[in-house]
């Protein structure tokens, strides 16, 4: 059994190795047991691994790989028990299958789910599980029966999985980990956040956590009345109001973009930068996207198909501004920095 909320493990990308494992050691200490990282989150499983060293036997450990390729997969395996520092990972995702192509692949006779499979039987996994950020995709998958889990955005902004995908999911007991609880870090309310999510039993929110303040937060709201009062309500449609003209939920329905532009990442990239370290963030593979949106020709057709009509071509603008203008001080400081 796990704990009713768990830890996210992209934020702690930010710290240093000394302020890491108070962090973790705090959320064992207030009875948090299910922990998620990944292969690419950089310095994440092996701080968790110094972490929880001596404290194996009360942590189940979730880890992914976002590798559709069978050997590729294989040593991703290799290297994330080595990092954690553990004989066995209690759950292996395949990460980030948002389309459907990548899900064949996954589950084509000796493909990577074939991996996954063998190791298992040899005990170095114990469960089998898949992260998604696309709704079509995240049913199919579950429908298969392959999967023990799915890791899906859930939050009160982005709730379309209560209506298909959680119900599919109780139905075939296949586990929901709710990623994004404060929709990427969008809503600062952890609040009226957790308590939405407390409607739902059976799913296991995992927010990111970057400070001990910040689980010890959670838990308690956790720990508190579960019904939410009139004023959290309206805070909580505030909130949705506010952002609701500005928040993309990752559908893809604007897709494909004549220009290659991958729109939803663009329009999500604040919450990265919340969670990733600055050298990371700043780093060519993940400014791509954004350099790429300003090749966009003002066609207008992904706001066409976009089911929540979006202003996508003003927000793109909006994101290619704002990431270059932190992107300026972030090397003005590195300079500075360097003089010294």
């Amino acid at each position: 059994m796990i704990s009713r909320i768990g830890f996210g493990g992209i934020p702690i990308q930010r710290l240093t190795e000394a302020e890491t494992i108070p962090v973790v050691r705090r959320s064992l200490e207030l009875g948090i047991n299910f922990i998620d990282t990944a292969n690419n989150y950089t310095t994440s499983e092996e701080r968790i691994g110094k972490a929880i060293k001596g404290l194996r036997q009360n942590v189940i450990i979730a880890t992914k790989s976002g590798s559709r390729d069978p050997l590729e997969l294989s040593h991703h395996l290799e290297l994330s028990l080595k990092r954690l520092d553990v004989d066995y990972i209690d759950l292996y995702q395949f990460h980030g299958i948002s389309d459907f192509a990548s899900l064949d692949k996954v589950l084509a006779p000796g493909g990577a789910m074939d991996v996954v499979v063998k190791a298992q039987s040899r005990g170095i996994v114990r469960h089998i599980g898949i992260s998604s950020h696309q709704m079509d995709v995240a049913i199919k998958a579950v429908a298969t029966g392959r999967f023990e889990t799915i890791m899906f955005p859930f939050n009160f902004i982005s709730s379309e999985a209560a209506d298909k995908l959680i119900p599919l999911c109780r139905q075939l007991g296949v586990g929901f980990i709710c990623m994004k609880p404060m929709a990427g870090g969008m809503v600062d309310n952890a609040n009226v956040a957790i308590k939405y999510l407390r409607q739902f039993p059976d799913i296991v929110p995992i927010p990111g956590i970057e400070k001990a303040a910040e689980i010890e937060e959670i838990v308690n709201i956790m720990q508190g009345p579960a019904q939410m009062t009139a004023a959290e309500k309206r805070d909580m449609e505030r909130i949705k109001e506010t952002l609701g003209a500005h928040f993309c939920h990752r559908c893809d329905y604007c897709q494909p973009c004549t220009m290659k532009i991958p729109i939803s990442t663009v329009l999500t990239h604040q919450s990265a930068y919340r969670r990733l370290p600055p050298a990371r963030f700043f780093s060519p593979p993940l400014g791509e996207p954004i350099e790429k949106a300003a090749e966009c020709s003002d066609c207008g057709e992904c706001e066409q198909r976009c089911p929540y009509h979006l202003p996508i071509r003003k927000l793109l603008k909006e994101q290619i501004t704002w990431y270059r203008g932190l992107k300026r001080e972030y090397e003005k400081q590195c300079t500075s920095s360097s003089l010294k």
